[in-house]
């Protein structure tokens, strides 16, 4: 049975936990703004961009280029995007999940983050490369991690190339997605629903005539590997943008726990008092009693 000391060091010390929890609350919270509007922000500029490549492709007649290039067999390599620190709910656990579920002895991995790299070394897997990015990622950040992913590919060491990051759905929802960087696929624009099919028609009828300077071949060679730095980048601003927002609802749920824990603490002190309170009044009335 915990004493009343006992029981007030505990409430103070979950008293300070709440606070310091409130506190990586609020910073969290203003991060995640900044984080989740940047994600926004680039998500028009890549739609557009897969739709002018795909209006460029199906333009250039058959176009050809080595990212573009399909292999079988060979080795696989996998960009894991994680955060830097914990503190973040389940949002490292479930990319890990994803990323364990890869063949071990064909899969090399590229790490952009701390967390990643950890869990690479401790499960002993093939790590080619780390790379790390800020709380607000720059482009130049991405471009180096694209660039080392398309050197390897061009190389020849890996076949292909994915990329696992936690997409950014809303600020209680975030999913580890797994996406195809390299080889380059069919290019299609990528707004959904009506509009996407309304755009392919237009394209297969041909209502669009394109003039090319210098050529075809050029504007593709120098819009591909752009648009893979892109992709990079977006992909780093959703996954800034999915870490913010897990820590502030982690860091909301534990100072609601430690919240409620000082109230339950707080009546068992009181429950205690009051029965050591009534304790010594039975006594006290006790020895009046034998002394009379």
């Amino acid at each position: 049975m915990p004493s009343t000391r006992d029981i007030r060091r505990r409430i103070k010390s979950v008293k300070n936990t709440a606070q310091i929890t409130k506190a990586m609350q609020m910073v969290a919270a203003s991060k995640m703004r900044k984080a989740q509007q940047a994600a926004l922000n680039g998500r028009p500029y890549a739609t557009l961009m897969n739709e002018v490549l795909a209006e460029v492709s199906f333009n250039s007649g058959d176009f050809s280029h080595p990212l573009m290039e399909k292999r079988e067999g060979g080795k696989r390599a996998v960009i894991v995007v994680s955060t830097d620190k914990g503190l973040c709910g389940g949002l490292n656990g479930n990319l890990m999940r994803e990323a364990a579920k890869c063949d071990r002895d064909t899969t090399i991995y590229i790490t952009a983050g701390r967390k990643a790299s950890q869990f690479i070394a401790r499960t002993k897997r093939q790590l080619a490369a780390e790379f790390t990015y800020k709380d607000a990622p720059l482009f130049s950040e991405a471009r180096a991690i694209s660039k080392f992913a398309q050197e390897l590919f061009l190389k020849g060491e890996v076949s292909r190339v994915d990329i696992l990051y936690t997409n950014f759905i809303s600020t209680l929802n975030q999913k580890p997605e797994m996406r195809q960087l390299l080889p380059v696929g069919e290019i299609k624009g990528v707004t959904a629903g009506i509009q996407s099919q309304a755009k392919e028609e237009k394209l297969l009828k041909g209502s669009t005539e394109f003039v090319f300077e210098p050529g075809a071949e050029q504007v593709m060679g120098a819009l591909l590997p752009h648009s893979l730095n892109f992709q990079v980048y977006q992909i780093l601003l959703e996954a800034k943008a999915s870490e913010h927002s897990s820590r502030m609802v982690a860091m909301k749920n534990a100072t609601d726990n430690a919240k409620q824990l000082i109230k339950d603490l707080t009546l068992e002190y009181n429950k205690l008092r009051q029965a050591n309170i009534t304790k010594e009044l039975l006594e006290i009335t006790s020895a009046a009693m034998a002394m009379s």
